[in-house]
Formats: C-alpha cells, structure tokens, sequence
C-alpha cells in the first residue's frame, strides 16, 4: 500500500473513530453541569463536573504524546479507548450512588480519553502533504459531526432508560469506545511516522516554542477553544435558570455542537484557498458575533443563535490554528510540538472552565460574553497582520 492509499485508509479510519469518540464529550458538556446541580452542595459547583472533563483532557496530552512516540499511534489510540470504558463506567456509577466525587473522577478520566481522540486531527495529517494537511484535518474533523448527533440522541434516548436519570447516558459513553477499538485497529502507521520513531528527535521543545508562526498558532487555538468552551459551559446553566428546561438546553448544545463539526465539509477548501490565517482570523470574528447575539437578549433564540455562531467561529478558528501547527515542525519533532500545543490549548479550557460556573453563579450569563471579546480582540490583530504578509497559492 503506498503513502496515498495509507493517508486515505487513515483518514477514513480516523473520521469514523472521530464519530464515536466524538460523542463522549457531548454527553458530559450538555450533562455534567446538570448533575452537578444535582449532586453538588454547592451550586457554584455545578459545572465543576465539566471543568475536570477539561482538565483529564489537557493532563492526558503529554503523556498521550509521548506513549504514542514509542509505540506508535494505533496502540496508543485503543489504550485511550479502554480508558474511555472506564471514564463512562465511573461516572454512571457515581450518579447511581449520588456521590459528586466519583461522578467527577468519571469525568476526569473521560476527559484523558479525549487527549487522544483530540489527537486524531494530526494523525490524519503525518501521511498527507502540503494544503492536503488542512484537507486530512477537516475531512476527520467531519467525524465530529456524527459524534455530535450521536451523543445528544444518546441523552435524548438514555437518560430515563435507567433509574436514576442520567445513569443510562454514561453507560453509553462507556460502550462508544468499546465500538471504536476494533476500528482503531484498522490505523495503518504511515512510514514516516516509522522513520520518525527511529531517527533524531529534532529542535529540543524550548526552540520550537520560541518560533513567531508556532506562538501564534498556539495562541490562536487557546483563545479559539478557552472562548467557546467558557461560554458553552455555562450556556445550559444559563437556559435552565431562564425556565426554559432540559430539553431545550440539550437541543441548544446539539446546534452547537452540529455548528462546530458541520462546517467540516468545506473548511479544508477554505483554506486552501484563502490561507489559514485568513479564515482562522473569520472564526475568531464570528466568535465575537456570538457574544453580540448573546448580549442582545435572554430569548431562547438569542441563546441557540449564539450557540450556532459559537461552533461555527470555533471549527474556523481551531481547524485553522491546528493546520498552522502543523507548518511548524518536521516528522521527527511530530509528538513533543503537537503534544505541547495540546497541553496548552487544553490547560487553559480547563482553567476558563472552571471559572465558567463561578462567573455564571456570580455575575450572570451576560459577564460571561462581555468576557471573551477583549481576549479575540487581542488575539485577531497578530493573526490579521500574519494573514497579510501570507500569500495564498493560486
């Protein structure tokens, strides 16, 4: 089989283990700050179950990283799916026994199942070239879009199936990854990837980190994700305290969710077309608008139409920085660059997460948009400038 036909059976594998691992974490951002104000004794606390989604998330990067640099990314990959068995195992178990700890270490481990998962967008990557990194990117981020169905329809379908409420839709979650390993297995290791494991390991990460391209691509994935994933965390929060139930909050997060994988069709193109920092630097704009929409009212047409704008501005924006990454580093240098991009993209959707409830307890859904536009604003005037000076190939 030669580079081509791996780099398609790749992507193709990656898309549809995408689509099943992709639906665990709506199943904990449209849930855990629901059971959280079930669970929890303090209201404060209740998105607090999701932050630490957040945090399994940025703590798993590095180790993911390094453990696939050995063994390679299919071994890696299954072992993040028995760990996926287990998050989904734990937190089920946890709402059965009413206990807010073990819920949230359920959601913890989930969220080191992530680290990998979030990983399969450069994976799709290693055995494609030039503009088709960006292509390979987005046809896997495709993937999304069914997770994104197939987890709220999980908790549409599951969350009454057994008593308490909720427990059946984390017994989904379990039972996702335990489909995806056979999957996995079906992951071909590009010979580059082969080549990479037994050369140099290339520039030590501190010189890596000092590169103007590499900064800016980083920066931009942290706002892109810290933005959405702080006004997306209180969003349920927030339409449940305006009356407009469960369901109505579950569906919102599902057009969110929808908007943040569907553009995945065409985003590739896109790129290709325009350059990455010009349409990275629109995502980080209709993030803005999101906000605008947000502030304009408390209907529950503001809160889905800024939830759609949110996913939108976010595949843009966070396709466009993954792909700039991916400029940055030779085959050798693969693990320690992605996996320290990842590291810090996800530190900070931890943090940001964590202060979602607080903010949202404190001083109400309208601080929390108010919040994210000085941060894009900062963040578009380097990656506009950045974007003049790139050329886009005809």
């Amino acid at each position: 089989m030669n580079s081509k036909q791996t780099a398609r059976r790749n992507i193709a594998v990656l898309a549809a283990a995408q689509a099943l691992g992709g639906a665990s974490p709506p199943i904990v951002m449209s849930l855990g700050g629901l059971v959280g104000l079930q669970l929890a004794s303090n209201p404060a606390w209740a998105t607090f179950p999701v932050s630490l989604f957040g945090l399994g998330l940025a703590f798993g990067t590095l180790p993911a990283a390094a453990l696939m640099r050995r063994w390679g990314r299919r071994a890696g990959y299954v072992l993040g799916a028995v760990t996926g068995i287990l998050g989904g195992a734990v937190a089920a178990f946890g709402i059965f026994s009413s206990s807010f700890a073990i819920f949230c270490f359920g959601t913890f481990i989930a969220g080191l199942y992530s680290s990998y998962v979030q990983s399969y967008r450069f994976a799709a990557a290693d055995a494609a070239e030039g503009e088709m990194k960006a292509r390979a990117i987005s046809r896997v981020m495709v993937g999304g879009l069914v997770g994104a169905i197939v987890g709220l329809q999980l908790v549409i379908w599951t969350r009454d199936a057994l008593p308490p409420p909720f427990v059946g839709s984390f017994l989904s979650q379990a039972i996702l990854p335990m489909i995806a390993i056979p999957v996995l297995l079906m992951l071909r290791t590009p010979r580059a990837e082969q080549a990479a494991r037994g050369s140099e390991t290339g520039r030590p990460l501190l010189e890596i980190l000092k590169m103007p391209r590499y900064i800016l691509a980083v920066a931009t994935g942290v706002v892109s994700y810290g933005v959405m994933a702080f006004v997306m965390t209180a969003a349920p929060v927030a339409m449940v305290k305006q009356g407009y139930g469960v369901d109505n909050a579950t569906l919102g997060i599902q057009w969110h969710l929808l908007a943040m994988f569907g553009p995945s069709f065409f985003t590739g193109r896109l790129m290709a077309r325009f350059g990455k920092e010009r349409v990275t630097a629109f995502g980080l704009v209709l993030l803005a608008g999101s906000g605008a929409v947000a502030l304009s009212g408390v209907a529950l047409s503001n809160f889905w139409g800024s939830l759609a704008l949110l996913g939108i501005g976010w595949n843009f924006s966070f396709i466009g920085a993954t792909a700039m990454v991916t400029d940055c580093h030779t085959p050798a240098e693969r693990s320690k660059a992605q996996g320290a991009n990842d590291f810090l993209v996800f530190g900070v959707t931890a943090i940001v997460s964590f202060l979602a409830g607080s903010v949202m307890h404190s001083a109400g859904w309208v601080t929390i948009n108010w919040a994210i536009l000085p941060a894009l604003a900062l963040m578009l005037v380097p990656l506009v400038w950045q974007a003049s000076r790139t050329k886009v190939a005809p």
